[in-house]
């Protein structure tokens, strides 16, 4: 399973994600790319989900252009000891994610 971590996050949280192959936005220098640009990148090179905190990108793209998995953790901070709390849930639904669609992931 290959993730992307948006901007949005912390980039500790990929210490917490071992088992999965896990970038982030700002090592693969798109930093500041618009959140279309950010899924055709994801898209074109095989990731299979892109985990944010950011709420409003489930509703602002056409989820059906991009065969990718939207996980929103819906933490209202980006701080790593509260992002953690989310990671049981997360990884319990991660197979069962679809493509094209976007979920938010409550504790």
């Amino acid at each position: 399973m290959k993730i992307l971590l948006d901007e949005c996050i912390t980039k500790q949280l990929k210490n917490y994600l071992e088992e999965f192959v896990v970038y982030t936005v700002r090592e693969l220098k798109l930093s500041g790319i618009k959140n279309g640009q950010l899924l055709t990148f994801c898209c074109d090179n095989s990731f299979d989900v892109l985990l944010t905190i950011d709420k409003s990108m489930a509703y602002q793209q056409n989820l059906d252009k991009y065969p990718i998995t939207i996980v929103v953790l819906n933490c209202s901070t980006s701080k790593i000891e509260q992002l953690v709390e989310f990671l049981p849930s997360f990884k319990l639904q991660i197979e069962g994610l679809e493509k094209n669609k976007a979920y938010i992931i409550d504790k």
